[in-house]
């Protein structure tokens, strides 16, 4: 079933499937401005046609690579990882 938008009581529609974006990690507790790339993901993209909320579901399993892997900062810029980054964990 696809993601349903309790607001608006409609189902999202698919916007951008294999979605590309990264993970952040914090650099420092006490500054949450200075979040490094962590992980990079591919997911799908969705929207409400009410509201035009948006949101990421169907992510896979395991990330496509990690920071700590060669060619981990060239695969995020030049794959299109960088749109964008989830600062949160």
């Amino acid at each position: 079933m696809k993601p349903i938008c309790v607001k608006c009581r409609r189902f999202y529609r698919p916007k951008k499937n294999g979605y590309r974006f990264t993970e952040g990690m914090p650099g420092y507790a006490d500054a949450p401005e200075k979040w490094r790339p962590y992980k990079i993901w591919i997911g799908d993209l969705h929207e409400c046609p009410g509201c035009g909320h948006q949101l990421i579901s169907g992510v896979g399993l395991n990330p496509v690579a990690e920071h700590y892997m060669d060619g981990f900062e060239r695969a995020r810029v030049e794959g299109g990882f960088d749109q964008l980054q989830v600062n949160d964990c």
